[in-house]
C-alpha cells in the first residue's frame, strides 16, 4: 500500500530526530494514530491533552531539543493550549500536531469544528499552518520543526482528517511548488568585536559586579564561573536558571525576586554593574534602581535585549560563545571586598533558612520538609516544581549540586506541570532519580490523574526512584498570601480552602508507596524511605498554611498590605503573627 500522509508525517518527524510523541487519541487524528503501528516514532499516551503538552514542554527543556505533542480536533486541540503557552513563554521548541474535521466539511458548522488556525495563531505565532494537500506535508513538517528549533518557540500543524488518510505524493516539479530537506545546524551567533570591547570596558570598570543568570546561560556554566572569579562577582539565578550554577559555590546567591533570597536582594541593591545572561527576568523592582548600575546583557534573541533594565551594552549572541570571546578582554579584580560581602550574606542566608526550618508549626513547618530533603538529594537528581507556595521553598531551600536539573513553569507560572514534567524527565533520562514537588491544589487540579500515567509508564525506567511530594495544607496557599500581601485582603475561605484528600492512600491504590508525615521528627526518616523505594512514592506532608512563604526582604508596601489583611479580620490572624515573629527572630539571631 502507498504511504499515507499520516505515515509520512511520522517518518518525517523521525528524520528530524523525534522518537516520542506525547498525546491523547481522538477520531480527528485517526489517520496519524494508525500510522504508529509501523512507525519508528512512539506514541506516549497521557491522561489529558494538557498533560501531553506539559510533557512535550518538559521534554524540550530537559533534552535541549524539540518536543512534540498530538491531539485531536476541537476539544483536544483546545486542551493543549495551557501546556503550549507554558512552552511559548519559557522559549521552548515544541511542535503541536492537531487534527481537524474533514476538509470537505469545513465551513458547515460541523461537529467539533473550530477555527484552529485562529486559535493557535498566538501560541504558535512563529508558524501555524494547515495541510490541505498531500504534497504540502513534507514542507510543512520540515518548517514546523526547523522554526521551533531556530526560534525556540511553539509551532503548530493542523491536518484535516481526510487529508491524513490520503496517499502521500511528493510535490511535482512545477510552478508554485516548494521543496525542503536537509538538516539545519545550529549557527554560531556572536556579537561584533567592538560591542564586546564596550561590554568589557563596562565590566572592567565596575567595582561591585552582579550577575543574573537565566535558563539561556545553562550551557555557559563554566564560563560564568570563570567570569565571577575574574570580576569578584556575585551570581543570582532566575527561576528558570535555578540549575545553571550549583548552590555550593560561595558567591552564588540563589533565586531572585519574591521567591528569592536575601543574599540576591543585597547583591542587586548594592551592585554598581549588572550583567544579565540568558534571562528575561520581568520584575524590575528586584533589579538595581535605574541609574544605580551600568548594565550589560547577553541574549541569543536580540528581541529580548534591553527590555528589563536600561542596559548600556546589549550583546546578541549565544551565551557560551559570547562569554568565551569576552573573557580574554576582562581584567582580574584584586579587590575582593564586594564578593566577600556577598559570600558572607550567602552564608548568613543559609543559616537563617536552616533555623527557620526548625520553628514549630501546626502540625508541620513546610520549610522543615525541604530542609531535610536538601542534603538527601541524590546525585544527578531532576527536581520539578509546580506553581504555588511550594515553589517558594523549592526556590530557596534546596541546594542544587553540580549535575542536578530543575524545571518548572517559570514565566506562565501555571498550576499542574510538576508531575507531567517529572514523567517526561523519566522519558528523557530514565536512569536518573526524579522528584516532583507540588501543593494540594495542583495535585487535585490534575496531579492525581497524572499519577495514573506514572503507573502506566514506570516499567520503562532503569532507575526506579520517583518521588512526588505533596504539601497537604488544605489551602490554595500562594494565592491566599498574595491576597494578604499584594492587596491587603484577608483570606477568603470560600475561594481558598480545598478539601482534604488521602494522597498517600491513593498512591497505594496505584501500586505506589504512600507515606504520610505530620511530625517534624518523622520527616528525615520519611525522605530516607521515599528515596530508597523501588516503586514510585507519594510523600504527603501535612503542613501549616500559615507559615509565610515570603522572603526575608519583604518590601514595606507588602508588609503594609499584610498588616491591613490582619487588621480586617483574617481568620488566621493570631497564627500568622506568631509564625512571622518566630521567623523574624531567627533572622535577627543570625545577623
Amino acid at each position: 500500500m502507498a504511504e499515507t500522509v499520516g505515515a509520512h508525517i511520522l517518518d518525517r518527524l523521525h528524520g528530524h530526530g523525534v522518537d516520542l510523541v506525547y498525546g491523547y487519541p481522538g477520531d480527528g487524528i485517526n489517520g496519524i494514530l494508525g500510522a504508529f503501528h509501523d512507525a519508528e516514532v512512539e506514541f506516549v499516551q497521557a491522561a489529558h491533552e494538557e498533560l501531553a503538552a506539559f510533557m512535550a514542554c518538559a521534554h524540550a527543556k530537559l533534552s535541549g531539543d524539540v518536543g512534540v505533542c498530538l491531539a485531536t480536533s476541537g476539544p483536544g486541540a483546545i486542551h493543549l493550549l495551557n501546556g503550549l503557552y507554558d512552552a511559548k513563554l519559557d522559549h521552548q521548541p515544541v511542535v503541536a500536531i492537531v487534527g481537524q474535521q474533514k476538509a470537505i466539511s469545513l465551513g458547515s458548522d460541523y461537529q467539533q469544528e473550530v477555527d484552529l488556525a485562529s486559535l493557535f495563531k498566538d501560541v504558535a505565532s512563529e508558524y501555524v499552518q494547515v495541510v490541505m494537500t498531500p504534497g504540502q506535508t513534507t514542507h510543512v513538517i520540515d518548517r514546523a520543526v526547523q522554526i521551533a528549533r531556530a526560534t525556540r518557540s511553539v509551532t503548530a500543524v493542523i491536518i484535516p482528517a481526510d487529508v491524513q488518510e490520503e496517499p502521500y505524493e511528493a510535490p511535482p516539479r512545477a510552478h508554485g511548488t516548494t521543496y525542503s530537506g536537509g538538516a539545519v545546524p545550529r549557527p554560531r551567533v556572536l556579537p561584533q568585536r567592538d560591542d564586546l570591547a564596550r561590554a568589557a570596558e563596562v565590566l572592567n570598570a565596575g567595582e561591585k559586579v552582579a550577575v543574573l543568570a537565566g535558563a539561556g546561560a545553562r550551557e555557559a556554566a563554566a564560563e560564568l564561573e570563570q567570569l565571577a572569579e575574574l570580576l569578584g562577582a556575585g551570581v543570582a539565578k532566575a527561576l528558570n536558571g535555578r540549575d545553571v550554577l550549583p548552590d555550593d559555590l560561595p558567591y552564588v546567591t540563589g533565586s531572585i525576586g519574591l521567591l528569592g533570597t536575601k543574599a540576591s536582594d543585597v547583591l542587586m541593591q548594592e551592585c554598581d554593574t549588572l550583567l544579565m545572561v540568558g534571562s528575561s527576568f520581568p520584575y524590575s523592582e528586584w533589579l538595581p534602581e535605574p541609574g544605580q548600575a551600568r548594565g550589560v546583557q547577553i541574549d541569543l534573541d536580540a528581541r529580548r535585549l534591553g527590555i528589563r533594565y536600561p542596559m548600556e551594552v546589549n550583546l546578541a549572541g549565544d551565551a557560551r560563545e559570547t562569554l568565551r570571546e569576552l573573557l580574554p578582554l576582562l581584567r582580574r579584580k584584586e579587590d575582593r571586598s564586594f564578593q566577600q560581602r556577598i559570600m558572607d550574606e550567602v552564608d548568613r542566608s543559609w543559616r537563617v533558612l536552616a533555623d527557620q526550618a526548625e520553628v514549630a508549626a501546626n502540625p508541620l513547618n513546610p520549610l522543615k520538609v525541604f530542609h531535610e530533603l536538601s542534603p538527601r538529594l541524590p546525585d544527578a537528581a531532576i527536581i520539578t516544581a509546580d506553581s504555588g507556595s511550594s515553589t517558594n521553598w523549592w526556590a530557596r531551600h534546596l541546594r542544587f549540586r553540580r549535575g542536578m536539573r530543575g524545571a518548572l513553569s517559570g514565566t506562565l507560572a501555571t498550576m499542574g506541570p510538576a508531575i507531567p514534567y517529572a514523567l517526561a524527565a523519566k522519558f528523557v533520562h530514565p536512569d536518573r532519580p526524579v522528584i516532583a514537588i507540588e501543593g494540594d491544589g495542583a495535585m487535585q487540579m490534575n496531579g492525581l490523574n497524572a499519577l495514573i500515567d506514572v503507573a502506566k509508564h514506570r516499567h520503562r525506567w532503569t532507575d526506579p526512584r520517583f518521588v512526588v511530594l505533596v504539601l497537604n495544607n488544605r489551602d490554595l496557599n500562594q494565592v491566599t498570601w498574595e491576597q494578604r500581601v499584594l492587596v491587603g485582603d484577608p483570606k477568603l475561605e470560600a475561594s481558598q480552602v480545598v478539601p482534604d484528600f488521602p494522597y498517600a492512600r491513593y498512591a497505594e491504590l496505584l501500586g505506589f508507596k504512600g507515606i504520610r508525615v505530620d511530625s517534624p521528627d518523622a520527616v528525615g526518616a520519611a525522605w530516607d524511605a521515599a528515596l530508597a523505594s523501588d516503586v514510585p512514592v507519594v510523600l504527603e506532608a501535612v503542613t501549616d498554611p500559615e507559615v509565610p512563604p515570603l522572603p526575608p526582604h519583604i518590601a514595606f508596601e507588602q508588609a503594609k498590605n499584610l498588616a491591613s489583611a490582619l487588621a480586617h479580620g483574617d481568620p488566621a490572624r493570631g497564627q500568622i503573627i506568631r509564625q512571622a515573629l518566630k521567623g523574624k527572630l531567627q533572622e535577627l539571631i543570625n545577623r
